[in-house]
């Protein structure tokens, strides 16, 4: 995917928006996977398999994110691990892009493409109901399943740099 943004998808950025400088072309900075837990915080066994999952997904440890503050409504104290997360930069980052856009997305059920919304800044978001899609996940091994959350932060400035640079890369969108 890297050779792929070098030979392809800067040469074809540079054209439609014409830059000046190959500095102001945007390019993909890092993807981060979040899992959260919800309802299930206090079950250790569904924290065990959701780190075992996030792990081979994302080839490598995810970290755990804790809460903050304390909330009775939600029953939540500080320090009580919520979910896991990973950050992928580099080689790791466009590995799981490949996977992710020619693997994952055509495994999904009833799938027609993405929805284009991004954030304003060229970053965009998407939600996975289940973690099986990915092909380093045994059917066999998943009690329950985990839905992600995947963050493309690129460091486009308009969203539709950002668009431009993720169809780019193959991201299937619906039009």
């Amino acid at each position: 995917m890297r050779l792929l943004y070098e030979e392809s998808v800067k040469p074809s950025l540079i054209e439609k928006f014409s830059y000046t400088n190959v500095h102001q072309v945007p390019c993909l900075e890092k993807i981060v996977l979040n899992a959260s837990f919800g309802r299930k915080m206090g079950d250790q066994s569904f924290f065990d398999s959701a780190e075992f999952a996030l792990s081979r997904i994302s080839g490598q440890k995810p970290v755990i994110t804790k809460a903050r503050k304390s909330n009775a409504g939600f029953k939540i104290r500080e320090g009580m691990p919520l979910g896991l997360k990973v950050t992928l930069r580099g080689a790791r980052m466009y590995d799981f892009l490949r996977r992710l856009v020619y693997i994952a997305m055509p495994r999904m059920r009833d799938f027609r493409g993405m929805k284009p919304r991004f954030d304003g800044n060229g970053n965009y978001s998407l939600g996975i109901k289940e973690q099986q899609i990915f092909p380093e996940i045994n059917y066999d091994q998943v009690k329950e399943t985990l839905g992600l959350q995947i963050v493309l932060v690129t460091s486009a400035s308009t969203d539709e740099e950002g668009l431009a640079l993720l169809k780019n890369f193959g991201m299937p969108f619906r039009e």
